[in-house]
């Protein structure tokens, strides 16, 4: 099967599993249910659980307790697009070639909704300790990791910088640029291959290596991001282009220009795919994670 074959294939599977786990629309708050789930299945790469899958497997997983960690990243990750999106952050009218919610729902239940997905984010999650076989050690550390990325010193905490750095116009210097990617960005990817990574059995070291490959992935993909922010369309991109531009953010592009920002980006993907190799003299491979990976270089949405 070719990679793209492969991958259309996992995608559809990540979809159903999310599907599963999402609210069933009924009873007085089924507006915002309905909300939450028009959020997250408007499509898109579903990277972050397949990262999270995929680290898993090369660490020898193969249980059923990543299944409902998979399904929080997803809910955690759509949760912060919704609120992105809103007039008070982005104001964008398209996501993933569709309305967004604030558009759809208004911005009070666009609001509650990424609430909502937070929320069930962790009810999900926790699902996993339920599990007959679930070792609980293991779960808590997941958790954990979880957690403290999609917060105040993770994902949160990047956003915080982003917002304050469209104040600071041409004074934004690359530290603090590197910081808002760090945390918006690559703390979520970090989590769901250091969430695959525990659930798998990596030891400390060997998480240690992935949390760095996936920082690079993480800068990486956002340095793609910012080049496709300006280069592509709304028609291949499924959102507005220009709106770094419209927010007055600083990005690579805008610091560094397109050709060194692109040759950053692949040095980045270059220095993931060298770690993750690395591995491989522990007998821990997974050449469609690799390929994966290699994808993330030349993507056009």
């Amino acid at each position: 099967m070719s990679f793209d074959s492969e991958l259309k294939e996992k995608t559809l599977e990540i979809e159903k599993l999310i599907a599963s786990y999402l609210p069933e629309e009924k009873g007085w708050a089924k507006t915002v249910m309905s909300a939450m789930n028009y959020s997250v299945m408007a499509g898109g790469k579903r990277l972050r659980p397949m990262l999270m899958s995929e680290t898993f497997k090369m660490f020898g997983g193969c249980g059923k307790e990543i299944e409902p960690f998979m399904a929080a990243i997803e809910m955690i990750h759509t949760y912060s697009l919704v609120h992105d999106d809103l007039p008070a952050m982005d104001n964008d009218e398209y996501r993933r070639g569709r309305k967004t919610t604030h558009i759809v729902y208004g911005e009070a239940m666009a609001v509650l909704a990424g609430d909502g997905l937070l929320n069930y984010a962790f009810e999900t999650a926790l699902k996993a300790f339920e599990l007959e076989d679930a070792d609980l050690d293991k779960c808590s550390r997941a958790l954990s990791i979880l957690a403290k990325k999609a917060g105040i010193y993770g994902m949160i905490g990047g956003q915080t910088a982003d917002i304050e750095a469209e104040n600071l116009g041409t004074d934004v210097t690359e530290e603090h640029l590197l910081f808002i990617h760090e945390h918006k960005t690559a703390a979520l990817i970090q989590a769901a291959m250091m969430v695959g990574a525990v659930l798998g059995g990596a030891d400390d070291s060997q998480l240690s290596i992935i949390e760095d490959a996936a920082y690079n992935i993480g800068i990486a993909f956002q340095i793609q991001d910012d080049i496709l922010d300006v280069t592509s369309t709304l028609e291949t991109l499924g959102k507005p282009v220009g709106s770094d531009e419209k927010n007055n953010k600083t990005t690579y592009v805008t610091l560094k220009g397109i050709d060194e920002a692109g040759a950053q980006q692949k040095a980045m993907s270059a220095k993931a795919i060298e770690l993750i190799e690395g591995l491989g003299r522990y007998g821990i491979k997974n050449d469609f994670l690799l390929e994966l990976i290699r994808s993330l270089i030349t993507r056009i949405k």
